[in-house]
């Protein structure tokens, strides 16, 4: 397993998904193999919306700044 791995982008991690599905959607793939590639496609669909959700965060934090309210960094922020 490995220590600390570099989760994809938004875009890179979509794009892996749409692969994955053509690639199942294809019928000829081995059970054993579609297994994998669900799990993969998983941990694809999971960083999309981890990735989504970070920028309705950041978005959230532009809006209130413009309300008056200090922008806060969000480059610090731990991920899990």
């Amino acid at each position: 397993m490995e220590e600390n791995p570099v989760k994809p982008t938004f875009e890179e991690a979509i794009e892996r998904l749409e692969g994955i599905v053509n690639s199942m959607e294809e019928g000829n793939t081995p059970l054993a193999e579609l297994v994998d590639k669900f799990e993969e496609g998983t941990r694809m669909a999971r960083t999309c919306q981890e990735r989504l959700k970070e920028a309705e965060t950041r978005i959230a934090l532009v809006k209130k700044t413009q309300e008056g309210f200090d922008l806060q960094d969000l480059s610090t922020t731990e991920e899990d």
